[in-house]
């Protein structure tokens, strides 16, 4: 936990993302995660870095020193919360499959420097790991696997253990640690992080309204194509009874699904994870307002208590 927090300290900078590597092993119905590594930064220039090699190369040179080496996930921080994306379930889905106990944990630094340690873990749940096997992300699909945004992740309970040598640290930090520094964590300080958490949210709900506008717009052009279909069936049927009435053979059978091309319907996966996202902001604000509250009720006793 420690390398994770100080893996962002010095190479996340605002919004910007760090990965990392987790190691560990599997012992009876538990992953024991015991050490990890960053990913490196590197630019645009570094064209012939690769990635996996350096992986491989970690990992190796762990196992030589007699570290824990197998590779059990990944981590990634994030910033008030936007880690719901494709880009995290196609990382996932990668793991999960060729590593089946792999999980991703989330480090939250905005939550965390506000009193309370934000690390969470999570995993796909068998039925997206499913649908992600098939590749196929059209709306007959995920309603045939019962899939909607509440059922996409799940979480995975966390309990830290430290090494008695980190809890004298610890100890250490807090003992030098001054009151007055305590009390900072008693600042409410809502204005900002609420303010951006609510930007953040009206930002998704205005590309959920765009995504339910394309889906509407494709409702229109499959109603308006069955219209047509019908019309054209018509005509045929009553062209033919007048070919009939005249001795002529009827028109040859046409595959009328080639003459009218379905139109192809927009993938509905990017809606569930701006659902998700959605769902997580609102959680944090929630969660927000009630640290808050008990950060007000926790100033007040302490003023009583000072008077």
């Amino acid at each position: 936990v420690l390398k994770i927090i100080k893996h962002y300290q010095e190479e996340g900078q605002g919004n910007e993302v760090v990965q990392g590597v987790l190691l560990g092993l599997v012992v009876d119905d538990r992953l024991e995660i015991t050490n990890c590594f960053p990913f490196p930064q590197h630019t645009e220039d570094d064209a012939d870095f690769d990635e996996v090699q350096y992986q491989m190369e970690m990992m190796r040179s762990l196992r030589h020193v007699n570290i824990d080496h197998l590779h059990v996930g990944w981590y990634q921080s994030t910033y008030y919360g936007s880690f719901v994306t494709r880009a995290l379930l196609d990382s996932q889905f990668s793991y999960q499959h060729a590593i089946e106990e792999s999980v991703v944990l989330i480090y939250d630094p905005i939550k965390t420097a506000q009193g309370s340690l934000s690390l969470k873990a999570y995993r796909l749940t068998p039925k997206l790991m499913e649908v992600c096997k098939e590749k196929d992300f059209s709306p007959e699909a995920l309603k045939k696997a019962n899939i909607a945004y509440e059922n996409m992740f799940e979480e995975v309970p966390i309990v830290i253990k430290n090494s008695y040598l980190i809890n004298v640290m610890l100890w250490e930090l807090e003992k030098k640690s001054g009151v007055a520094d305590r009390h900072e964590l008693l600042s409410l300080a809502s204005s900002n992080h609420l303010g951006k958490s609510l930007q953040l949210l009206m930002d998704r709900v205005d590309e959920m309204s765009q995504d339910i506008v394309k889906y509407n717009t494709y409702l229109r052009n499959v109603s308006k194509q069955q219209q047509q279909k019908h019309q054209y069936q018509q005509r045929r049927q009553q062209e033919n009874i007048a070919r009939q009435s005249r001795g002529e053979p009827p028109l040859p059978e046409e595959d009328i699904n080639k003459l009218f091309k379905p139109p192809q319907p927009p993938p509905r996966m990017e809606s569930l994870l701006i659902a998700g996202q959605i769902n997580t902001y609102c959680q944090n604000i929630k969660e927000f307002n009630a640290q808050n509250l008990g950060k007000l009720f926790m100033a007040q006793a302490l003023q009583n208590y000072n008077n």
